[in-house]
């Protein structure tokens, strides 16, 4: 699919930044994309960019609203239908990354069809994936993972895409949810793939490639997760990553939408190396990358340096600190021209 740009980013009345995460992604990679917002009475986020109803929005050049929204499900609340349709009627296309379909909803799929308008579903792909083989294929993959949902996995391995790259190196990356298929132009929102094809989705995601190209897949949900953990595995399996970084928030001490309490950092290693084997018997961890917006500068570093002596692992707030000292981890255990 070929979604126009500008955006006009769609928040609705979300209860926090979270659910806005996907606005959040957009804004924070490909600010140059992202004119302005939009917002419903009580919508606990904002983006920091200028609010636009849709005549203001279409003045300064936007073609496409996005639905800026990850919540549990993956619905399209009733009350935002009025405002989608009436972005299609001022001449804006839709786009959205919820489960639901944007064309199912009759009052939307007239409205697009009357004033000529696409309606991009980006949850959903027309391509058709084989089941996963397991095959060893060459060049190297590394894959997020982490102690929950939403803690950092797709910012961790967009930041180390600039690191590597910086430095030299072929790396890419490859988008496995919503979000990361509008920042990059490509790529399979997973948890929307039927279950018998997950890691056979990601095989085509990131398939056999140069010896020394690096694909650098974001994870989806956690291991440890009761909700997402079938999406994370299928992930794993089909990523036959060679390395992984755990992403972590310290100050979650129960897993997002559930009472579950959070593993430790220790568990998420070992799992992830025990069933990580099945594609790839020489997956390891290669760093841990901690989101620390909530803790002062001193207290990040002082977490930081704990962890990386509690674990033998570089440890950084990708984001705030940069991903160097994972960068140099990923040399030193993959030096280019060696053998896979």
């Amino acid at each position: 699919m070929q979604i126009e740009t500008p955006y006009l980013m769609f928040l609705g009345d979300v209860p926090d930044t979270l659910a806005a995460k996907t606005a959040y992604g957009i804004k924070d990679w490909r600010p140059e994309w992202c004119v302005g917002q939009m917002r419903l009475p009580g919508c606990a986020a904002d983006l920091g960019i200028p609010d636009l109803t849709l005549a203001q929005a279409v003045e300064k050049g936007c073609r496409t609203m996005v639905i800026g929204v990850a919540n549990a499900g993956g619905v399209l609340p009733d009350h935002w239908v009025s405002e989608i349709v009436a972005a299609l009627e001022a001449g804006l296309d839709i786009a959205s990354g919820l489960h639901a379909r944007l064309g199912a909803v009759p009052a939307i799929a007239a409205a697009a069809e009357a004033n000529e308008r696409q309606l991009h579903d980006v949850r959903h792909t027309s391509e058709t994936f084989a089941t996963g083989k397991g095959t060893k294929r060459p060049g190297k993959r590394l894959l997020s993972v982490g102690t929950d949902c939403s803690v950092g996995k797709k910012y961790t391995v967009l930041a180390l895409e600039r690191g590597m790259r910086d430095r030299g190196l072929d790396a890419d990356f490859r988008a496995t949810g919503q979000t990361g298929v509008f920042i990059s132009g490509r790529g399979v929102a997973i948890d929307a793939v039927v279950a018998d094809f997950i890691s056979g989705a990601v095989e085509w995601i990131a398939p056999a490639a140069a010896p020394d190209h690096w694909d650098l897949l974001e994870g989806q949900g956690s291991l440890f997760h009761p909700s997402f953990a079938g999406v994370s595995l299928g992930l794993l399996h089909g990523a036959q990553a060679d390395a992984f970084i755990v992403c972590h928030e310290p100050s979650r001490t129960a897993m997002r939408g559930v009472q579950h309490p959070l593993p430790t950092i220790r568990e998420v290693i070992d799992l992830t190396v025990q069933l990580g084997r099945l594609t790839n018997p020489d997956i390891r961890p290669v760093g841990i990358a901690v989101n620390t917006k909530s803790l002062e500068e001193g207290a990040a570093r002082t977490l930081l340096a704990d962890l990386a002596r509690e674990h033998g692992l570089p440890a950084t707030d990708p984001v705030r600190f940069g991903v160097g000292e994972i960068v140099d981890r990923l040399i030193a255990e993959f030096p280019a021209g060696a053998a896979a």
